[in-house]
């Protein structure tokens, strides 16, 4: 029976490792930051300086950070690589919510030069498909779903979105109509 209480847990030991290293990371950065945030008042005193505390703040997330980190390590029969397959596992399932903010990235990027309407036509399907459902009726109904949420917003409710750069090869009259409700 081993002391070391990260060993006798019978939770999972995956991703433990990379949680203190970005932990870690994340709080030296804070600390290196904080001359750029905070200011030293003169003629103040050291517990009333507006640094001060987030500066103790900081500190201790580095102290407590770094602990963590060597306490992993130092565990009594511990002998896993550093970073081990299980490790590797939980950083891609951490990771995969990024997918979703490179679509939404996309979408944006894509709605000042091809418009609000078309962008949301084209990507309502895509992530309908990207997220397992195929069938025409469904990809149809996110399409259905992409053209009433252009229309509620920018309609009904008349929220200000830049018309595409697409628009201006439109006709006048259809060019100032997808301009103010596409």
């Amino acid at each position: 029976m081993s002391d070391d209480p990260l060993l006798a847990s019978k939770g999972p030991r995956r991703g433990q490792i990379l949680f203190a290293l970005a932990f870690a990371a994340f709080a030296i950065f804070i600390l290196s930051n904080l001359g750029n945030q905070t200011v030293w008042a003169p003629r103040t005193k050291l517990f009333a300086q507006p640094g001060f505390w987030p500066g103790v703040a900081g500190a201790g997330m580095v102290l407590f950070g770094l602990l963590h980190l060597r306490g992993l390590r130092r565990g009594k029969g511990l002998r896993r690589p550093w970073i081990s397959r299980e490790d590797r596992d939980e950083a891609r399932i951490w990771l995969q919510p990024l997918e979703y903010t490179a679509w939404f990235m996309i979408y944006v990027f894509a709605v000042p030069r091809i418009g609000y309407l078309p962008a949301t036509i084209v990507f309502a399907p895509a992530l309908t498909w990207r997220l397992g459902y195929r069938s025409p009726r469904l990809l149809w109904a996110s399409v259905a779903f992409g053209i009433a949420v252009v229309l509620i917003f920018k309609g009904l409710l008349g929220v200000k979105i830049p018309g595409g750069a697409l628009y201006e090869y439109l006709p006048d009259g259809l060019r100032a109509f997808a301009l103010r409700y596409l």
